[in-house]
Formats: structure tokens, C-alpha cells, sequence
């Protein structure tokens, strides 16, 4: 189904297709670790029964339907504190991607795709595996809502709910791999700055004032950008500037 990609430099080069799977994050984590992956590998499953989202949250997703797969890197050439970069160069390459069918998508940050009006259509976890020697493997796992149209959550949508068409799963797999690897070559090459610069420029409510939430208080803020940290940065109706942590404020209804 899922072939080697004829595309790319090295991503996709060696491309394990699961049937059914509980989590590709965790079958890269363990190829990883006994050996069996490398940077460039790619896992990738049909039917993925307990994908992982950002805060603990479950990934819903249905047989066949979807893109649900994870990607090994070895980003070694990065300092760990400038490990958000990887998560903007991966966010960038999906919004590229889809941004072609869905010109209004945006980044919510720290790393959702979501489309204001209709709701979120992808999202990114990265994991690491770390050593004395600094960071090893990045295992970044992709869950991108293609052909499904019936959700348990008013939260999600998908490609095919927004457009009314239905899409080559394998197509948007080959094309999107080719922007990642992109970017990732650009992120080797140091052009961390570029990468920072469209990351924000596609950020969710940027320059909108917007109800967040705090530790259950609600508060009115403008996103103006993010910190090489990763952290949001956001002005205040009082005029103060204030940078948030991940999982430090939710975001209002999209």
C-alpha cells in the first residue's frame, strides 16, 4: 500500500505499514531502541486504536480513513533547547501541504492544525529519546484527518468534511513527506530564523484579541508570536507582554 518513496533524499526509504496499530509513536520507539529504525524510517498505520495528542488526549481516528504515522529523525545538529524549532519545521510542512485545499488553515499553537469556522484537522506529537550525548532520535508522529467525515467531537474535522471531495491517502503521504524532508534539510542548514518567522506568521489568532483561559480564569489576550523556547508570547489588554508555557492556557472554541 504504503511504498518506498521515490521522492525523497532519505525520508521514506525504509516504510513499515501496520494494518492496525495501538500507537506508531510507540512501535518507532521500540524499533528504535532494538535497533530495527533509523533517521528516515517511517511508521505508518491504517488503523491506529490509541494515537497519542498533546496534553494526554486521545487521537481519534477511523480504519483507512486517515494519516496516521511517525517519522525517525536524528536531530543531533540541534541543541535540545532549540527542540521547538523541529516541532515549527513540521507544523510549516503540513500547513504547506494543506494550505493548497485549505487556504484559510492555521497553526494552533503549540502544534494543531486547525481551520477557524470548521475545527482542528491534524496534529503533531514529538517524543525523544535523549543521552548523554545529547538527542538522539526524534519520533514525530503525524495524525492528519483526511477522508473521515463523522466525529465524536465537534472539535475535528477533516479534509473531505470541508471540501466535499475524497483524497488519495498515498498521494498526501508521498507530497507531504517531500515538504517535511524540506524543511528538515533548511533546519540543517540553519535557517532556524526563517523557519521561526513563517511559524508565527500562520499562528492561530495572531494579532486578535481573544478570551484564554488560565488556571479556570478567563483572561483577554493577543497572540503576537512565540520565543525560540517555544513559549507563547501575548500582549494584555493592560498593555503588559506575558510568554505562556505548554499546557499553561486554553485556547477559546475555534
Amino acid at each position: 500500500m504504503y511504498k518506498i518513496l521515490a521522492n525523497t533524499i532519505f525520508l521514506g526509504k525504509d516504510v513499515l505499514f501496520l494494518p492496525e496499530c495501538h500507537s506508531t509513536n510507540d512501535k518507532a520507539l521500540e524499533l528504535i531502541r532494538t535497533g530495527q529504525a533509523k533517521e528516515g524510517s517511517i511508521i505508518i498505520c491504517g488503523h491506529q486504536t490509541r494515537g497519542k495528542g498533546q496534553r494526554g488526549n486521545s487521537w481519534e481516528t477511523q480504519a483507512n480513513q486517515n494519516l496516521t504515522f511517525s517519522l525517525v529523525l536524528s536531530p543531533g545538529f540541534l541543541d535540545i533547547s532549540e527542540q521547538f524549532y523541529l516541532n515549527m519545521m513540521v507544523s510549516n510542512g503540513i500547513r504547506k501541504l494543506f494550505q493548497e485545499y485549505l487556504p484559510d488553515i492555521k497553526v494552533k499553537w503549540p502544534n494543531d492544525l486547525v481551520v477557524p469556522g470548521h475545527g482542528k484537522v491534524g496534529g503533531v506529537l514529538i517524543e525523544n529519546i535523549l543521552s548523554s550525548n545529547g538527542w538522539d532520535y526524534a519520533v514525530v508522529g503525524i495524525g492528519l484527518n483526511i477522508n473521515q467525515t463523522q466525529f465524536e467531537t465537534q472539535k475535528a474535522t477533516s479534509l473531505a468534511s470541508i471540501t466535499g471531495g475524497q483524497f488519495s491517502l498515498e498521494e498526501i503521504f508521498r507530497l507531504l513527506v517531500a515538504h517535511i524532508e524540506q524543511g528538515y534539510i533548511s533546519l540543517k542548514k540553519g535557517r532556524t530564523q526563517a523557519i521561526l518567522e513563517e511559524y508565527i506568521s500562520h499562528l492561530f489568532l495572531r494579532d486578535q484579541w481573544a478570551i484564554f483561559t488560565e488556571n479556570s480564569c478567563e483572561f483577554e489576550g493577543k497572540i503576537q508570536g512565540v520565543s525560540k523556547a517555544g513559549k507563547l508570547q501575548m500582549i494584555l489588554r493592560d498593555g503588559s507582554a506575558r510568554f505562556f508555557d505548554l499546557k499553561q492556557i486554553g485556547f477559546p472554541n475555534l
